[in-house]
């Protein structure tokens, strides 16, 4: 194991926390101790022990004891969030712990199985809010990606993301889900600022919602804005290779393809198997020209993605930039034939008409893509330039409602 300085040095810490868990039946007993990094001398130490449906607020009172110890004053806003804990059935709060760690990962595998722990959780403790809020964002995330059609998606996403706030109406990762899935479902990008900034009033140090901020804001050609956010995420999750990429994502939409390509790479030593990350790197490369790094960064993301769509459809605007125009064909019949049997994003497929030269087919795509509800990108995406001048596509933008 690491040493303590070392850990501390890495963190941007002057002390750590340690501690152990015992878990006995329907108990649990909590032993932290919080140390001097510097000098590896103890500062404080304390126990505690509570029926597993109170780990909740054992969790607050332990963050309040250290508070104290290390002589930080709470906000009115820390003080509330730290103060309004529930009840929380067991199962139903270790159920939705493993739903946030698949979904963390990202990957094809990861999102099932969250969904199936998220679902767990409700039927476990149907009044668990939070648990509402982890279906809302794997559906989101799935819907965007192609894995699901956005009604299955973000549509249903919207609803429990409601139904987590008609239970707590101050939970933060409620208020970032309902955010997260009106900003890509509806387009309303000034109701989702909104609910953003309300849910890091209630929990600044809530990462996700930084991190969902962050992109959107880049989605809107908020470019600077939009770094902050996602350096403000890594700040507070620093090993989640997932905000690398978000970071990867914000560049690429200001046009920063050397940087977007290094956050990239960054999320890749983090996780080697983050879809997002090969994608987004091929995307980035795409976007420089560099097309065999491209082609062979997504067909990785071919590959650990099980072909959904959205990695399919760059792989095949790579090789359309690139003057595979036969490879770029082939791949786009799989995904519009008749025989496809997936979800196939018109947004992404837009792209691949543009990187063809097809225009007229790129916009009806694009309106397609607009009617369905799909993720979309035109403010800020590169292989659209070409098609800014005309009347459809500045129709097109204005019916987006960018601010």
């Amino acid at each position: 194991r690491k040493p303590l300085g070392e850990i501390a040095r890495e963190l941007e810490v002057d002390a750590i926390v340690e501690g152990t868990v015992l878990r006995a039946g329907h108990r649990v007993r909590i032993t932290a101790q919080l140390i001097d990094a510097s000098k590896e001398t103890h500062l404080w130490a304390e126990s505690y022990e509570r029926d597993l449906r109170n780990v909740l607020a054992l969790q607050s009172d332990l963050a309040q004891a250290i508070a104290r110890e290390i002589q930080v004053k709470l906000t009115p806003q820390d003080q509330a969030h730290l103060g309004q804990v529930h009840p929380v059935d067991p199962e139903a709060y270790e159920a939705y712990l493993k739903g946030r760690y698949h979904w963390n990962k990202r990957s094809r595998e990861g999102h099932a199985k969250a969904v199936q722990y998220f679902q767990e959780a409700i039927a476990k403790d149907p009044a668990y809010a939070a648990a509402y809020s982890g279906l809302a964002d794997s559906l989101s995330v799935m819907g965007m990606w192609g894995v699901l059609p956005p009604g299955e998606g973000c549509g249903k996403a919207k609803l429990f993301a409601l139904r987590a706030l008609e239970i707590d109406s101050g939970l933060a990762e409620a208020h970032a889900s309902l955010a997260w899935a009106t900003a890509h479902y509806d387009y309303d990008f000034v109701a989702a600022e909104r609910e953003f900034e309300r849910s890091i009033e209630l929990n600044p140090r809530y990462a996700t919602a930084h991190h969902f901020f962050g992109f959107c804001l880049g989605i809107m050609g908020r470019y600077e804005e939009g770094y902050t956010e996602l350096k403000r995420a890594i700040r507070l999750e620093p090993h989640l290779s997932v905000i690398r990429f978000g970071l990867a994502f914000v560049y690429w939409c200001g046009h920063k393809y050397e940087e977007a390509v290094e956050q990239c790479k960054k999320a890749l030593d983090l996780d080697p198997n983050s879809v997002q990350a090969h994608a987004w790197l091929g995307v980035s490369y795409t976007a420089m020209s560099l097309y065999k790094p491209a082609i062979e960064a997504l067909k990785k993301t071919v590959e650990l993605s099980q072909s959904a769509s959205v990695g399919v459809a760059c792989l095949a605007e790579a090789y359309a930039a690139a003057g595979y125009t036969e490879e770029a064909h082939s791949l786009l019949e799989q995904l519009i034939g008749t025989s496809q049997p997936r979800y196939a994003t018109a947004y992404f497929i837009a792209r691949i008409y543009a990187a063809l030269n097809r225009n007229d087919e790129a916009l009806q795509w694009l309106e397609t893509a607009h009617r369905r509800h799909d993720w979309m990108l035109p403010r800020v995406d590169p292989r659209f330039d070409g098609l800014r001048s005309t009347s459809r596509f500045q129709d097109l933008m204005n019916r987006m409602n960018f601010p």
